[in-house]
Protein backbone atom coordinates (compact mmCIF):
# COMPACT_ATOMS: atom_id res chain seq x y z
CA UNK A 1 0.00 0.00 0.00
CA UNK A 2 1.58 3.37 -0.62
CA UNK A 3 2.06 5.95 1.10
CA UNK A 4 -0.72 8.57 1.28
CA UNK A 5 2.03 11.60 0.48
CA UNK A 6 3.20 9.79 -2.62
CA UNK A 7 -0.16 9.36 -4.04
CA UNK A 8 -0.41 13.09 -3.85
CA UNK A 9 2.77 13.29 -5.42
CA UNK A 10 1.72 11.55 -7.97
CA UNK A 11 -1.60 12.92 -8.37
CA UNK A 12 -0.39 16.70 -8.59
CA UNK A 13 2.62 15.52 -11.69
CA UNK A 14 -0.64 14.05 -13.19
CA UNK A 15 -2.78 17.54 -12.79
CA UNK A 16 0.58 19.47 -14.04
CA UNK A 17 0.36 17.35 -17.05
CA UNK A 18 3.35 15.07 -16.58
CA UNK A 19 4.23 12.02 -18.22
CA UNK A 20 2.81 8.67 -16.67
CA UNK A 21 6.26 7.61 -16.05
CA UNK A 22 6.96 10.55 -13.97
CA UNK A 23 3.57 9.79 -12.12
CA UNK A 24 4.94 6.48 -10.95
CA UNK A 25 8.58 7.99 -10.51
CA UNK A 26 7.22 8.60 -7.33
CA UNK A 27 6.26 5.13 -6.54
CA UNK A 28 9.56 3.70 -7.23
CA UNK A 29 11.14 6.43 -5.41
CA UNK A 30 8.86 4.98 -2.47
CA UNK A 31 10.18 1.68 -2.86
CA UNK A 32 13.98 2.64 -3.09
CA UNK A 33 13.50 4.54 0.64
CA UNK A 34 12.21 1.71 2.03
CA UNK A 35 14.47 -0.91 1.14
CA UNK A 36 17.16 1.68 1.92
CA UNK A 37 14.89 2.10 5.65
CA UNK A 38 15.14 -1.71 6.00
CA UNK A 39 11.72 -1.76 5.67
CA UNK A 40 11.98 -4.35 3.30
CA UNK A 41 14.27 -5.71 0.76
CA UNK A 42 14.47 -6.84 -2.85
CA UNK A 43 17.08 -9.01 -4.35
CA UNK A 44 18.29 -6.71 -7.68
CA UNK A 45 17.37 -3.09 -8.28
CA UNK A 46 15.25 -4.37 -10.86
CA UNK A 47 13.22 -5.95 -8.98
CA UNK A 48 12.52 -2.77 -6.38
CA UNK A 49 11.53 -0.27 -9.84
CA UNK A 50 8.65 -3.50 -10.89
CA UNK A 51 7.35 -2.95 -7.37
CA UNK A 52 7.13 0.60 -7.53
CA UNK A 53 5.62 0.16 -11.13
CA UNK A 54 3.24 -2.44 -10.04
CA UNK A 55 2.33 0.34 -7.28
CA UNK A 56 1.73 3.01 -9.36
CA UNK A 57 -0.68 0.85 -11.88
CA UNK A 58 -2.76 -0.61 -8.54
CA UNK A 59 -2.97 3.43 -7.80
CA UNK A 60 -4.63 4.28 -10.79
CA UNK A 61 -1.21 5.37 -13.34
CA UNK A 62 -2.02 5.26 -16.52
CA UNK A 63 1.38 3.38 -17.74
CA UNK A 64 1.48 1.69 -21.08
CA UNK A 65 1.62 -2.19 -21.44
CA UNK A 66 5.10 -3.99 -21.61
CA UNK A 67 5.50 -4.68 -25.25
CA UNK A 68 5.58 -8.27 -26.62
CA UNK A 69 9.33 -8.94 -27.48
CA UNK A 70 10.25 -6.34 -24.48
CA UNK A 71 9.13 -8.21 -21.21
CA UNK A 72 8.73 -11.96 -20.30
CA UNK A 73 4.53 -12.85 -21.09
CA UNK A 74 4.27 -13.20 -16.73
CA UNK A 75 5.61 -9.85 -17.11
CA UNK A 76 3.00 -8.24 -18.79
CA UNK A 77 0.33 -10.35 -16.82
CA UNK A 78 0.81 -8.81 -14.07
CA UNK A 79 0.85 -5.29 -15.47
CA UNK A 80 -2.74 -6.06 -17.26
CA UNK A 81 -3.94 -7.45 -13.33
CA UNK A 82 -2.16 -4.37 -11.62
CA UNK A 83 -3.98 -2.22 -13.82
CA UNK A 84 -7.12 -3.69 -13.70
CA UNK A 85 -7.26 -3.75 -10.21
CA UNK A 86 -6.95 -0.04 -10.00
CA UNK A 87 -10.18 0.08 -11.69
CA UNK A 88 -11.74 -2.49 -9.59
CA UNK A 89 -14.40 -1.08 -6.43
CA UNK A 90 -14.34 -4.62 -4.55
CA UNK A 91 -11.17 -4.74 -3.39
CA UNK A 92 -9.94 -8.96 -2.58
CA UNK A 93 -10.32 -11.24 0.58
CA UNK A 94 -10.95 -10.09 4.36
CA UNK A 95 -8.74 -8.19 6.47
CA UNK A 96 -7.52 -11.66 8.23
CA UNK A 97 -6.07 -12.95 4.80
CA UNK A 98 -4.34 -9.87 4.29
CA UNK A 99 -2.40 -9.37 7.50
CA UNK A 100 -0.99 -13.58 7.51
CA UNK A 101 -0.04 -12.33 3.20
CA UNK A 102 1.23 -9.11 4.18
CA UNK A 103 3.64 -10.47 7.56
CA UNK A 104 4.71 -13.45 5.47
CA UNK A 105 5.91 -11.38 2.49
CA UNK A 106 7.24 -8.74 4.79
CA UNK A 107 8.97 -11.73 6.51
CA UNK A 108 10.46 -12.85 3.08
CA UNK A 109 11.72 -9.00 1.91
CA UNK A 110 13.39 -8.31 5.35
CA UNK A 111 15.72 -11.25 4.61
CA UNK A 112 16.86 -8.99 1.50
CA UNK A 113 19.76 -6.93 0.95
CA UNK A 114 19.62 -2.86 1.08
CA UNK A 115 22.69 -2.74 -1.31
CA UNK A 116 19.97 -3.19 -4.35
CA UNK A 117 19.15 0.63 -3.15
CA UNK A 118 22.38 2.17 -3.61
CA UNK A 119 23.37 4.81 -5.19
CA UNK A 120 25.70 3.07 -6.99
CA UNK A 121 23.14 -0.35 -8.11
CA UNK A 122 20.77 2.32 -9.18
CA UNK A 123 23.50 4.06 -11.43
CA UNK A 124 24.05 0.70 -12.83
CA UNK A 125 20.46 -0.29 -13.57
CA UNK A 126 20.46 2.96 -15.90
CA UNK A 127 23.15 2.97 -17.70
CA UNK A 128 22.09 -0.90 -18.33
CA UNK A 129 18.68 0.53 -19.50
CA UNK A 130 20.00 3.16 -21.50
CA UNK A 131 22.10 0.69 -23.00
CA UNK A 132 19.63 -1.43 -24.65
CA UNK A 133 17.82 1.59 -26.30
CA UNK A 134 18.86 2.93 -29.34
CA UNK A 135 21.35 5.69 -30.15
CA UNK A 136 18.74 7.67 -32.00
CA UNK A 137 16.31 6.84 -29.44
CA UNK A 138 18.52 8.29 -26.78
CA UNK A 139 19.39 11.12 -28.51
CA UNK A 140 15.11 12.25 -29.23
CA UNK A 141 14.79 11.50 -25.35
CA UNK A 142 17.51 14.02 -24.93
CA UNK A 143 16.32 16.73 -27.24
CA UNK A 144 12.88 16.29 -25.77
CA UNK A 145 14.14 17.25 -22.38
CA UNK A 146 16.38 20.52 -23.92
CA UNK A 147 13.39 21.50 -25.24
CA UNK A 148 11.70 20.57 -21.82
CA UNK A 149 14.51 22.82 -20.08
CA UNK A 150 14.57 25.55 -22.83
CA UNK A 151 10.64 26.37 -22.35
CA UNK A 152 11.39 26.81 -18.57
CA UNK A 153 14.68 28.65 -18.85
CA UNK A 154 12.45 32.48 -17.31
CA UNK A 155 11.74 30.34 -14.13
CA UNK A 156 15.28 28.59 -13.84
CA UNK A 157 17.62 31.85 -13.45
CA UNK A 158 20.85 32.68 -14.29
CA UNK A 159 22.61 29.90 -14.14
CA UNK A 160 20.10 28.01 -16.92
CA UNK A 161 20.80 30.87 -19.56
CA UNK A 162 24.05 30.56 -18.78
CA UNK A 163 24.33 27.15 -19.69
CA UNK A 164 22.18 27.79 -22.51
CA UNK A 165 24.66 30.07 -23.55
CA UNK A 166 27.62 27.82 -23.32
CA UNK A 167 25.65 24.68 -25.65
CA UNK A 168 24.38 27.49 -27.86
CA UNK A 169 28.35 27.69 -28.67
Amino acid sequence: MPEKKTVECASKAKREGKSPSTQAGEFVKEQIDHIREGKHGAKSTKQAIAIGLSEARRSGVNMKMPKKGQASEATRKKATQDTRAAHRTRKGPGTESKAKRSAATTRVLKRGSTKVASPKALSKQGHAAASRRSTAHRSASAKKGWETRKKNAASRGSSFLKAARHVAR
